[in-house]
């Protein structure tokens, strides 16, 4: 027997997404993706000043605002073929790594883990046995016998007093779950010291963008951070250190916790490697430039299509196969038109199609998400593709800590992960566990070369691009690998002000809806044959969800020029 599920919104994500299913036999026979939050950017940019851009696109998200800004002023200097100063690469390097480590310290704890750690069993656990199964994993100081007892003791706490606070909506209990009560104690435990973690990880990006979120160091030509190692109030060397500490605490948190919670948390969780894969299609973007001219980049970029090993590798952000071949289809996406475009012809015209009612087929039109495609296929993009064109094409911390975190499981559980597992719901948790020891790694790495530079008597910050904004007609993409993956703004400039402006972010290439060729996004296609074993609890379904990371907020920027209401959206 048929069941139809609606899920609206999903919760713990960014923004606003809906998710429709269609179950038999307890498996999802089919899914639709539908963006229900719509909001706008690119047609308030028109006629603006391009340098003005990267101020205007931290708005899309309120958890993204780094990424837009970043690649905003990329795209400006890519249509000018503007380069910025080694420093200006470096300070806006590390800015992005930390971003990056928050981001993902958050996603698993915060957003995620709760999908998989029963916060009430851990009232079951013995704190000396989860110790000794901690310490026997981890050198972390955070899992001795008296922390997890002091952890275990507030969690009773909570619920004496029935009130659960942070942990009071879960799955607790679901036959899904299953986690042995230390292991969630000590999930639990994690879940509380990454709260502080994540801190120290703004921190950094506070200290350089001068305020997170929303960072105002940066300027189309570099950055607006004076150095001055002699001034209290520019960049110094007590500024710099005290960065380095803050990243060297967080990457002994992920190395530490996040790297063997995974692994342990997978071993329990032997048959989701197995769930989730959908879309095997990967795109990946270098990033992290380790020169002025931008051709060497400390992150590598890729294609990998139908999940074969083999990669075409982009080693520019001026890649021909890149600019050529990214498209956006409207033909199930509340715009007005059924067109399938290049982002620099493209337009963002709203017209709402009507409300889906699920008790049918879903309509022709049924998101506010548009639908990139690459050569025409749909591509998953994010940490999991970033790892496995990393690890494909021999780049050194990712095999390193690829290597870790298998053996980790290894060690614990006995089984042998290979790199075909991670097509997979628990492959995408792996991948972003892994690229959060590279980017640590990565962070504290740029972060000498920044001190070095800066040593070699080096203070230049920012080159002027206005003699090369003033006349003439202009087009340009800035690209970054951003937390959930490859995202690209694309613009047009003509005489100083913007004629174009598209953003094709990470949830819009991973939660678009189908096309025009009625190929499904990432999100549909990975929840086709997912387990649910309680159609009125579907814990199976927001697994596989929510270990996209999705942001909903990112995906979707529609609004009248004017900013009126131009429809209205029923979301619950």
């Amino acid at each position: 027997m048929t069941q139809r599920i609606t899920i609206d919104p999903i919760t713990r994500i960014e923004g606003h997404l809906r998710i429709d299913l269609e179950v038999d036999g307890g498996s999802i026979r089919k899914a639709w993706s539908s963006g229900t939050m719509w909001r706008g950017i690119e047609t308030i940019l028109s006629g603006r000043d391009p340098r003005d851009a990267w101020v205007y696109t931290q708005r899309i998200c309120g958890v993204c605002t780094t990424v837009h800004a970043v690649t905003s002023v990329r795209a400006v200097e890519n249509a000018i073929g503007l380069e910025v100063p080694l420093n200006a690469q470096l300070i806006r390097n590390v800015i992005i790594a930390a971003h990056a480590l928050h981001d993902h310290v958050v996603h698993f704890y915060h957003l995620s883990a709760l999908d998989w750690v029963d916060v009430v069993s851990a009232l079951k656990a013995d704190p000396v046995k989860a110790a000794q199964l901690a310490e026997s994993v981890s050198s972390w100081t955070g899992n001795s016998a008296k922390h997890l007892g002091e952890v275990k003791a507030k969690l009773e706490g909570f619920v004496k007093a029935g009130q659960l606070g942070i942990f009071q909506n879960g799955y607790w209990g679901h036959p899904a779950m299953r986690l042995p009560p230390e292991v969630n104690l000590i999930a639990v435990a994690h879940y509380l010291q990454a709260l502080d973690v994540q801190r120290k990880a703004n921190q950094v990006v506070a200290i350089l963008g001068s305020k997170t979120p929303n960072i105002q160091n940066l300027a189309v030509g570099g950055v607006a951070n004076a150095i001055n190692l002699d001034s209290p109030s520019a960049l110094n060397m007590e500024k710099l250190y005290r960065i380095k500490t803050l990243l060297e605490d967080v990457t002994t948190f992920v190395n530490q916790c996040y790297l063997p919670d995974v692994a342990t948390v997978a071993g329990f969780y032997p048959d989701w490697f197995k769930y989730g894969a959908g879309v095997t299609n990967y795109l990946a973007v270098p990033d992290l430039p380790t020169d002025v001219k931008m051709t060497q980049f400390d992150l590598p970029g890729g294609v990998i299509v139908a999940g074969q090993p083999g990669v075409r590798k982009i080693e520019s952000w001026n890649d021909d196969y890149l600019k050529a071949n990214v498209t956006e289809s409207i033909a199930r996406a509340h715009y007005d038109g059924d067109w399938e475009k290049k982002p620099w012809d493209s337009e963002t015209v709203p017209r709402f199609a009507g409300e889906w009612k699920f008790e049918t087929e879903a309509p022709k039109k049924y998101s506010w998400v548009k639908a990139p495609r690459l050569d025409g296929r749909p591509m998953q993009v994010g940490p999991l593709a970033q790892v496995l064109v990393g690890y494909l094409t021999g780049h050194a911390p990712t095999v390193k800590w690829a290597g870790a975190l298998i053996g980790t499981v290894k060690a614990i559980h006995k089984i042998d992960v290979v790199p075909a597992m991670l097509h997979s719901t628990l492959g995408r948790h792996a991948a972003r566990a892994v690229r959060t020891a590279v980017l640590g790694e990565l962070a504290l790495k740029h972060w000498q070369l920044l001190v070095e530079n800066i040593g070699k008597g080096d203070t230049a910050i920012w080159v002027d691009p206005m003699p090369r904004l003033q006349k003439g007609s202009y087009r340009g993409v800035g690209f970054h690998e951003a937390p959930r993956g490859a995202l690209s703004h694309w613009c047009i400039l003509e005489d100083g002000k913007i004629k174009n402006y598209q953003a094709v972010v990470p949830s819009t290439w991973n939660a678009g809806p189908r096309d025009g060729k009625d190929q499904p996004g990432p999100y549909e296609a990975s929840l086709v044959g997912n387990p649910v074993a309680d159609a009125k609890l579907p814990l199976e379904a927001l697994r596989t969800i929510h270990s996209f990371d999705p942001c909903l907020a990112c995906a979707i920027h529609t609004h009248d020029a004017d900013g009126h209401e131009t429809g209205s959206v029923k979301v619950l």
